[in-house]
């Protein structure tokens, strides 16, 4: 049996990118990182976050090579163009 997912918008296959910060586990070395091209990486702490902009079907396709590498994802975050992304550390209410 083939179920079908509802189309929330006909005709529009994917939003329009938007900007995302992705907080993994560890440092991450260069051949590792070398599986996310599209994304700019730096250490935090005892994580990598990896950041760039992402239409829906590259996101999942971040998600998916996070998960086959076995990486331990702590957070996905869609921040929005006008603002930087801020450090996970800084717990200040906006």
């Amino acid at each position: 049996m083939r179920l079908h997912l509802p189309v929330l918008k006909h005709g529009v296959m994917d939003p329009a990118p938007a900007r995302y910060v992705i907080r993994i586990n560890g440092h991450l070395g260069a051949t590792v990182l070398s599986a996310f091209p599209a994304l700019a990486s730096r250490r935090l702490g005892a994580h990598t976050v990896l950041t760039g902009l992402l239409d829906q079907s590259a996101l999942y396709g971040v998600l998916a090579e996070i998960e086959a590498l076995g990486l331990d994802l702590l957070e996905l975050r869609q921040v929005s163009p006008a603002r930087q992304a801020p450090d996970p550390g800084n717990s200040q209410p906006r």
